[in-house]
């Protein structure tokens, strides 16, 4: 039998970057908050201590941080054709688990997006015409512009104390920084990371060939830092051990290291961790979501949280199952292009360059997981496209991330992959190898897709979530394109050997590509196309909003955290500021 427990405030469903952001906000208005988090909450002594920490074969190869797939999973295929088959070991993409969510072990690459990026049918509509544009490519308008945006972009980057260098400071070019991004307000909280000798080489070399190299935005504080709600961040130690893994340092912005030690101290905020998700309870007459239903883990009881606002803050799969499972809108079929719930699923599109300098010495030991030189002359539509065969792009990176001894064993191309000669190859060039990174965008297709499993269910006994998921021919003639520009860098680095690697052939699940995952519940301003309006608020239930980057339209190159972050302090203001004084739904001014 369910128990029904008393009702609060509001009610958030995964405790990440969002729900974070979301639970300060809402408990600084006066609410009473409660955060449920199907992972447990995880105290500094068990994960984020030394020597244990920088364990690479515990967390970044048996992946401690991240979510089971015996807890819950999801199954793929390339197209309708197919049955799908579970994913039963996470690979190309790495879900987070427990309190702090994806937050506790990314990289802190934090990007905003480009102004065109916000606006992406409308810009290219206008600068190559409407019939351009694929038929079955369901990019969108975001219904909210950048200039709009700005300003929570500003604060969340104040929030982690990200380490940078401005490009337009209010539409002035600044030297160093990236001149292609949208304007900013100032200057970011923190100088840069000291470059790496590989990013040294890197710059030189794209200037040479007339592009704009600029330092990675990082979440990884150069110095030590003290941000607007009084936590205090320390100052990067380069160590290498920063994606799959905590930081002992608190160096790396994270929830933990930015907002949960606050709302640790909020009598009005309360997170229970190991509470499984199962339902949302919708009342469809009225339009609302009366509850929550949730198994705690720990007893095996199911329980029932009454809320009168209920903001969903788990990952892309999180929310879409949930909408799915719970009835709240309507499931999209890929057939007839209609319905909204799972719509405009999207990947990211990642190759590279390996690149071998014989007489340089890289370090590449010493590193961390933002810390590289990027020129973003190939994102998005920074570059004509007329002609080319595609749209979107990607920015292209030498970063230096840490050359950690299992993962990182760089050979020049045509080594073998195992034997006396690898393992000589391996000694001989670990201090001299790099890779120039190319992470692309994924723009909205048809029949890319989610929805509810036929035949799997999960240990809820609920249809487990289907991905339909391939690369389309715009991916791969993107991803051609800009992997030789990469090519074309590292050969002005003098390098001896160059391995290029462009994304073709399917979509695998295994190799790890990225974890930046969108859409499923798009936002836009038609119902019928989009899951939340310009506030994240759903079109079907108005005391439910949606956050993260499931509400994306389709995929950019850059890392999404930036914008998640945005736009969860967007929504936050939209509930405090117009919701709570008239609970329903909101009207675009």
């Amino acid at each position: 039998m369910t128990r029904r427990l008393k009702e609060v405030d509001a009610v958030l469903v995964g405790m990440g970057w969002t729900g974070s952001i979301m639970a300060r906000e809402l408990s600084r208005a006066g609410l009473s908050v409660v955060g449920l988090e199907r992972g447990q909450d995880r105290k500094p002594a068990d994960a984020f201590a030394l020597p244990g920490i920088r364990d690479e074969l515990r967390y970044a190869l048996r992946q401690e941080l991240m979510l089971d797939p015996a807890v819950q999973t999801v199954t793929l295929r390339h197209d309708d054709s197919q049955i799908a088959q579970p994913v039963r070991r996470f690979g190309s993409f790495l879900p987070g688990d427990g309190v702090g969510g994806m937050g506790t072990h990314w990289n802190g690459q934090t990007y905003r997006f480009l102004p065109s990026d916000h606006k992406l049918r409308s810009h290219l509509s206008q600068r190559y015409g409407a019939k351009a544009i694929p038929e079955d490519m369901m990019i969108a308008d975001w219904p909210i512009g950048y200039d709009e945006l700005e300003g929570h972009y500003a604060r969340f980057e104040a929030l982690c104390g990200i380490s940078g260098k401005a490009g337009n400071i209010r539409g002035e070019i600044q030297e160093g920084g990236n001149p292609f991004e949208g304007w900013r307000s100032g200057e970011y909280p923190n100088k840069p990371l000291k470059s790496s000798q590989g990013g040294v080489l890197f710059a030189a070399a794209a200037k040479s060939l007339g592009y704009h190299p600029f330092p990675s935005p990082a979440a990884n504080a150069s110095n030590p830092y003290t941000n607007p709600e009084g936590v205090k961040l320390g100052g990067c130690q380069y160590c290498g051990h920063c994606e799959r893994f905590g930081c002992e340092a608190d160096a790396k912005a994270s929830p933990q290291t930015t907002l949960l030690p606050v709302l640790a101290k909020d009598p009005r905020v309360e997170i229970r961790d190991l509470a499984y998700v199962s339902k949302l309870n919708y009342d469809r007459k009225a339009k609302r979501i009366t509850s929550v239903t949730y198994v705690d883990l720990r007893t095996g009881e199911e329980l029932e949280q009454p809320a009168g606002l209920v903001i969903l803050s788990a990952w892309v799969f999180g929310n879409t199952h949930l909408m799915l499972h719970s009835g709240i809108g309507t499931a999209y079929d890929a057939k007839t292009g209609k319905g909204t719930v799972g719509r405009n699923y999207c990947y990211q599109i990642n190759s590279g360059a390996q690149l071998f300098l014989e007489n340089e010495e890289l370090n590449p030991f010493m590193g961390t997981g933002a810390l590289g030189m990027v020129i973003d002359d190939f994102n998005g539509d920074n570059f004509d496209h007329s002609g080319l065969g595609f749209f979107g792009g990607g920015y292209v990176t030498l970063n230096t991330l840490g050359a950690r001894p299992i993962s990182f064993r760089p050979v020049p191309p045509g080594t073998p992959a195992w034997g006396k000669e690898w393992k000589a190859a391996t000694a001989k060039w670990y201090r001299h190898g790099a890779t120039i990174s190319v992470q692309g965008s994924n723009y909205a297709s048809r029949g890319n897709h989610l929805d509810l499993d036929p035949t799997y269910r999960d240990p809820l006994g609920r249809p487990l979530l289907r991905m339909t998921y391939n690369f389309t021919d715009n991916d791969r003639k993107m991803s051609a394109f800009v992997t030789g520009k990469a090519a074309e860098i590292a050969k002005a680095m003098g390098a001896q050997h160059v391995g290029v690697r462009a994304r073709s052939g399917d979509f695998d699940v295994v190799p790890y590509q990225t974890s930046h995952n969108t859409g499923g519940t798009p936002m836009g301003s038609d119902p019928h196309t989009s899951v939340v309006n310009r506030y994240l608020q759903s079109w079907d239930a108005h005391n439910l909003f949606v956050l993260g980057s499931s509400v994306f339209p389709q995929n950019a190159g850059y890392n999404p955290t930036g914008a998640v972050g945005a736009l969860a302090y967007w929504a936050a203001d939209a509930i405090v500021g117009k919701y709570l004084k008239n609970p329903s739904a909101l009207i675009p001014a």
